[in-house]
């Protein structure tokens, strides 16, 4: 492990808005193949900090002039904003891969009987034997039993309720085992089909609505822990905002393709790129980055995906073509963020990027989106940092949650409605606000230099129970308590505060116990030995605020990707292209993966397939089914190589974004450029 005075290997983390550029060492480098290690260089320096200069007002979008055709790609040299990595020169195109169906098999046809009873032959006066007549006879004239019979029917009896009660008990066991195995849950948690895992923990899902089920008794609460793992929209079907639901631990419908291929990509030729500055300086970006999620739904018998990329645009595509639905939305700067489909059916989308925070309306006649209303990071006061918006909001019973990077932790009433013209309207307030930063987090973050005021909130805010979680860039793990919001909004404060020490910019992943697991980087030298005493993977005991970390991993690159939780595993992607298998109850790491690094994409598991992006702009798919296998130990160090490989599809630049999975497609945006749509050759 190096020492705070060391230079560290590796690529670093590039700096955020505000700091000081830094030159490309020889340009930018195309990453190994699939298999290598990750480039290796000298890391950055720690950051001089600093707000961004204020971005110049975007001209209003009114006859918006349709967008020309895409120029051809740019490559993109220095550093890159927070989730951004400079695009690969020398990327390849897609691979055409390798799979295909299986045929149905026609069962056998149904056949009639070949014979059946004869027809006999009964002396026309003998009413004892044709049908009726033995009806009329055994009514009028039964036949008197003898004791012996008396007693043999009784044993009958006896004999035959034995039976039927033996029957019910099977039938009920049956029954009861078929609902714990081989159901399908319809709310899209944990329970699996027949041959698949159930996970202890949340996540690994397979469902068959997609819908969240209103619950029997209603939740005395905002958000019931025991949801995690679960969809959240009882009206919508699909993957709407970050990671799923309030506790960030859904990670999409399946089924998974079983050996995918590129169905569509976007654009077809050339990339999507921006220029935004770094340090004073235009720097080129492209593709989609960190978080960079698609938000995918179900709509008016089509199926949307919307994703906010490096063109600074939110681009509608439907997801059997990647033709666009409505037109571009243009958020002035890049979006780093992943985009909030309305969970209530309005049809709304919410997004920050770079420029302001919006809320767009998705149903005007013109088919083009309309801003109804824009947060900027001076609407309230006080601030620091910049005016980036990178969390995916939450949308709960017409309240919007969302933290900004001018540090603030913001509550929005929204009042939607539908008006007489069958059109959307949005008429927010902001009922609350807070800094997320106090006086003894700048005191502990002295020694930062003018980093010292880098307390930005970009991770997705996340909701169990009656308390909003959330972290900051100077690592201030803090819960608010919402339980009186809507009564009072003044009410609302922090119950929870734990300082981990560095910056957190994954959102906190919640387990339906309501333990919260915390990833955070490792990039301020001056806390070092304070992030290193508590770990850079931690699970937090919220109700413990003594002595909260339950137990702790360490790295000495930390991670950026949001971890995942399934099967009893969490699933924990570094900075330095490990990814460690825990073990939810116990802390032990079970397994390790090593892929090429940064892997900044977070994990997403469906159907018992893990999915992950790397820097090589692999994607791969992982045999989840058994996540607590260790596998085979292939480097000697007594930690296995965990979960088998099943597929992996070549795309163009490093994966950064999260993949969304709906119904045997995977979505996905790369660094090269482009965004994929994935599914089984047909």
């Amino acid at each position: 492990m190096s020492t705070p005075d060391e230079p560290r290997r590796g690529p670093r983390r590039p700096p955020r808005p505000g700091d000081g550029a830094r030159p490309a060492a020889g340009g930018p480098r195309r990453p190994p193949g699939p298999g290598g290690t990750a480039p290796s260089g000298p890391r950055r320096p720690p950051r001089p900090g600093g707000p961004r200069p204020p971005q110049p007002g975007r001209p209003p979008q009114a006859g918006r002039p349709p967008q020309a055709g895409r120029p051809a790609r740019p490559q993109p040299t220095g550093v890159r904003p927070t989730g951004g990595r400079p695009a690969d020169p020398g990327a390849r195109r897609p691979a055409a891969g390798v799979g295909g169906g299986v045929g149905a098999r026609s069962g056998a046809a149904a056949r009639r009987p070949t014979s059946g009873p004869g027809s006999q032959l009964r002396p026309p006066g003998d009413s004892a034997r044709t049908v009726q007549g033995l009806v009329e006879h055994t009514r009028s004239n039964p036949r008197p039993r003898s004791p012996r019979e008396q007693q043999i029917q009784r044993q009958r009896l006896l004999v035959g309720g034995g039976v039927l009660a033996v029957l019910v008990l099977v039938v009920g066991f049956c029954t009861q085992r078929g609902d714990d195995r081989g159901k399908q849950s319809t709310k899209g948690g944990t329970e699996q089909a027949s041959g698949g895992t159930k996970g202890t923990g949340s996540g690994s899902t397979k469902t068959t609505s997609g819908l969240a089920e209103e619950p029997a008794k209603a939740y005395d609460g905002w958000v019931d822990p025991k949801t995690s793992g679960e969809p959240w929209s009882t009206k919508v079907v699909g993957q709407i905002t970050f990671r799923g639901n309030p506790t960030r631990s859904y990670y999409g419908l399946g089924p998974v393709p079983k050996a995918p291929v590129v169905q569509w990509h976007y654009p077809e030729s050339g990339g999507m790129c921006g220029n935004s500055p770094v340090g004073g300086q235009n720097k080129t970006w492209c593709g989609s980055g960190w978080t960079g999620q698609p938000s995918v739904w179900e709509q008016d018998g089509k199926t949307w995906v919307a994703v906010g990329t490096y063109d600074k645009n939110i681009h509608f595509f439907d997801a059997s073509n990647g033709e666009n639905l409505i037109g571009n939305h243009d958020m002035g700067d890049i979006i780093k963020g992943s985009v909030t489909r309305d969970p209530d059916g309005f049809p709304l989308l919410y997004s920050g990027s770079r420029h302001n925070f919006e809320i767009l309306a998705l149903d005007r006649d013109d088919k083009e989106p309309e801003t109804l209303w824009t947060l900027k990071a001076d609407d309230v006061s006080p601030t620091k940092w910049n005016d980036d918006w990178d969390g995916s909001s939450l949308i709960l019973d017409d309240y919007l949650f969302e933290g900004g990077e001018n540090g603030q932790f913001h509550i929005v009433k929204l009042n939607r409605k539908m008006g007489a013209d069958g059109k959307v309207s949005v008429d927010p307030k902001i009922v609350f606000h807070a800094p997320g930063w106090d006086q003894e987090l700048l005191t502990d973050l002295a020694g930062s230099g003018e980093r010292v005021n880098d307390v930005s909130i970009e991770n997705s805010v996340a909701i169990s129970g009656n308390t909003v979680y959330f972290s900051n860039s100077g690592g201030l793990l803090q819960g608010w308590d919402i339980t009186d919001l809507k009564k009072d909004p003044s009410s609302v404060k922090q119950t929870f505060r734990f300082w981990t020490g560095d910056d957190t910019d994954a959102s906190v992943v919640i387990d339906k116990e309501g333990m919260l697991y915390v990833a955070q980087e490792r990039e301020r030298a001056s806390t070092y030995a304070h992030s290193d005493e508590v770990g850079q993977l931690i699970k937090v005991d919220p109700t413990k605020p003594d002595d909260p970390v339950v137990w702790k991993v360490n790295d000495d690159r930390g991670l950026w990707a949001t971890p995942a939780i399934s099967g009893g595993v969490v699933v924990a992607p570094t900075d330095g292209g490990f990814i460690n298998g825990v073990d939810m109850a116990s802390g032990k790491v079970l397994w390790k993966k090593k892929l090429p690094g940064p892997t900044w994409s977070s994990p997403v598991i469906v159907d018992g397939v893990w999915i992950q992006g790397d820097c090589n702009g692999v994607l791969h798919g992982f045999d989840f089914s058994k996540p607590k296998d260790p596998g085979t130990d292939t480097d000697g160090d007594g930690v296995g190589n965990g979960p088998k490989e099943l597929w992996k599809v070549q795309l163009e630049g490093c994966v950064e974004s999260t993949p969304t999975v709906f119904k045997g497609q995977i979505f996905v945006g790369a660094r090269g450029g482009q965004f994929y749509a994935l599914a089984d050759p047909k």
